[in-house]
């Protein structure tokens, strides 16, 4: 098994966290390189540089990665003067799908702003200048769009062959992603994508960790002073654009059999994985009607009191809920065989754990969705859909369709 790969082991880093006022948008003091982000509503965590990173590999990569951040957090001498959380010293974190190919990375910026509840604060590690180079960033030029591993007519195959499988009884529900390719003539600045996601889906998670970016619907879990929470999103239909017939849309997906089948078993898995953790639990007996600007998806928020905060923590519950059945499938074994199967792309850190953590142990970790890998002037974009028995491959590429849509709109010109 490769050893995960990590910076040189040092005495201990220096932390310092003070309040600052400043309430500029986070993402204008984005440099262009080494940037991190997580943010909602202009709320969350922003940064750069890098203090310390690893990149675990493989089926230990969560346990690899918790193990060298603890050992990070006991070496370094932290003052933190605003007690927040994301204050102190935090990480960065997006981590592989799939157990096998597939590099993670947890890095440690070296300079992070923070904003929650009106407060404003700024941490730096060992003495690092807040004063980074920002400049604008400018819109990707002559952006063309391919196909991935595949085109839609040999996608709609791969769904009926996933059917098949299913109304066999190999297993109850899979998740299919497909894959789409930008490419532009020169190379991309990721602040351009940032912005435009977070202006058009502030109800979203805007993130990016080491060329994995995105506008996330899906909190995979958030753990805070003993409380954890986490949303569940399975059962998606694509809106027209007319309030009227949105209207009539959003109560289709609430009396779908099909897509409360495919909610069902999504909230169950999440719920079957954060029970051990905790003492008590809330369970929603019926998903709400999420809308976003490109489609509407069922959802439940399932939330509980976390007994064993001081032993586990919010990476640690994140690796025991992935994959949840939103993102791979009913029975999880048999769903991430079948992906492995019959999917045809290797989906790097797409459909896993994104987010951040702190020395607590709190932290958010989203499931990266609506995302993109970017690398020079080219962008990989994803989109996943779940089958169950009732699933309809044209109806499926439809919504991988309008799932892309976040992502493409967001290489474009203003």
């Amino acid at each position: 098994m490769t050893s995960p790969a990590a910076t040189p082991a040092s005495p201990g880093l220096s932390v310092r966290t003070t309040e600052i006022d400043d309430d500029d948008p986070l993402l204008t003091m984005l440099p262009a390189d080494d940037a991190v982000t997580w943010l909602r509503r202009d709320e969350g965590l922003v940064g750069w540089g890098v203090a310390a990173q690893i990149r675990p590999r493989g089926i230990t990569r969560f346990s690899d990665a918790d193990k060298w951040w603890t050992e990070t957090v006991a070496r370094a001498d932290i003052r933190d003067d605003v007690s927040e959380p994301g204050s102190g010293l935090v990480c960065f974190g997006s981590f592989a799908f799939a157990d096998d190919p597939g590099e993670s990375v947890l890095t440690v910026p070296r300079v992070v702003v923070g904003r929650r509840g009106g407060r404003t604060w700024l941490t730096v590690v060992d003495g690092a200048s807040y004063a980074a180079p920002r400049g604008a960033a400018e819109a990707p030029e002559d952006v063309v769009f391919s196909d991935g591993a595949m085109d839609g007519e040999h996608w709609m195959a791969v769904v009926a062959e996933a059917v098949g499988r299913i109304t066999a009884g190999a297993l109850g529900k899979v998740v299919l992603a497909r894959d789409l390719v930008a490419t532009a003539a020169g190379k991309i600045d990721v602040r351009w994508p940032l912005n435009r996601l977070a202006t058009s889906y502030p109800m979203c998670w805007t993130f990016h960790v080491d060329g994995l970016f995105g506008a996330t619907p899906e909190m995979l879990v958030r753990r805070e002073r003993g409380l954890v929470t986490s949303r569940v999103l399975a059962g998606t239909i694509r809106r027209t654009g007319d309030d009227e017939r949105d209207l009539a849309q959003a109560a289709t997906l609430a009396r779908s059999s099909k897509d409360h089948e495919e909610h069902e078993y999504a909230v169950r898995s999440v719920a079957d994985a954060l029970e051990p953790h905790c003492s008590s639990m809330i369970v929603p007996e019926t998903p709400f009607v999420l809308h976003l600007p490109n489609v509407m998806h069922l959802a439940s928020d399932v939330a509980g009191v976390v007994h064993d905060a001081s032993t586990v923590s919010s990476l640690q519950l994140a690796a025991s809920l992935h994959p949840s059945a939103a993102v791979g499938g009913t029975p999880t074994t048999e769903a991430v065989a079948l992906i492995a199967e019959i999917e045809g792309m290797d989906r790097g850190r797409y459909a896993g754990p994104v987010g951040w953590m702190d020395t607590s142990g709190d932290g958010e970790w989203g499931i990266a969705l609506r995302s993109a890998e970017i690398a020079d002037n080219t962008v990989r974009l994803f989109a996943g859909c779940g089958i169950v028995a009732d699933s309809d491959p044209e109806a499926e590429l439809a919504e991988s369709q309008a799932k892309l849509v976040p992502v493409r709109d967001s290489l474009g010109a203003d």
